[in-house]
C-alpha cells in the first residue's frame, strides 16, 4: 500500500500538553477534596462532604488514569489515526480497537457528552471488537462506551491535528469511498 492509499493524521503534541495540564489541575483538585472534604462543603450541589469525598476520588482516578494515557502519548511516534483502503486504525485514546474494517461499520455517528464532541464508529459486530482487546481495564471501557452508545468504538479529536468537523467529513467521505 502505497502513502497515497493511507492517510495518517498525526498526533498534536499542543493539544497533549494542554489537556495533560488541565488533567494535573483536575487531580490536584481531587486531592484537595479527597484530603479536606469539608472545607469545600458550600450550597446544594456540593452540601455533604461525602459528596466532595467521592467527587474528589473519582477526579484522582478518573484524571489520573488521563495523565497515565496522556505520558504514553506524548511519546507515542505512531499516527494517532490511520485511515486506509481495508479501515480505521485508531491510535488517539488510551482504547484502541486496533483495524476497524469498512465491511463491519454500519454508520459513523456523533455523540456529545458532556460537551464533548465523540464520533462513534457503530460495528456490525461489537462484541468481536470486546473480545479482541486482552487489557482488562480497557475491555471494561469499551463495554461501558458499548452500553452507553451503542458501540464500543469512539474516537476524539482531542489531540489529534485535525477539528472535529473535518475528521468527520473525512470519515464519511472515505467511508462511501471504499464500501463500494
Amino acid at each position: 500500500m502505497t502513502q497515497k492509499e493511507q492517510i495518517e493524521i498525526h498526533l498534536s503534541k499542543k493539544k497533549i500538553r494542554l489537556h495533560f495540564f488541565l488533567a494535573i489541575m483536575f487531580v490536584i483538585i481531587g486531592i484537595l477534596y479527597v484530603i479536606n472534604p469539608s472545607y469545600f462543603v458550600s450550597g446544594i450541589l456540593f452540601g455533604s462532604p461525602i459528596v466532595i469525598f467521592i467527587s474528589g476520588l473519582a477526579s484522582v482516578l478518573f484524571f489520573g488514569i488521563g495523565l497515565i494515557v496522556l505520558l504514553r502519548k506524548f511519546s507515542d511516534k505512531k499516527a494517532g489515526l490511520i485511515i486506509n483502503k481495508q479501515g480505521i486504525i485508531d491510535n488517539s485514546s488510551g482504547v484502541s480497537a486496533g483495524l476497524v474494517l469498512w465491511s463491519d461499520i454500519e454508520e459513523i455517528i456523533v455523540s456529545k457528552v458532556f460537551g464533548q464532541k465523540f464520533l462513534i464508529i457503530v460495528v456490525k459486530n461489537p462484541q468481536d471488537y470486546i473480545i479482541k482487546v486482552t487489557h482488562p481495564l480497557k475491555r471494561k471501557t469499551m463495554e461501558a462506551n458499548y452500553r452507553m452508545t451503542g458501540s464500543p468504538i469512539s474516537i476524539s479529536e482531542n489531540i489529534l491535528k485535525t477539528n472535529f468537523d473535518n475528521l468527520y467529513k473525512l470519515l464519511i467521505e472515505k467511508m462511501k469511498e471504499y464500501r463500494l
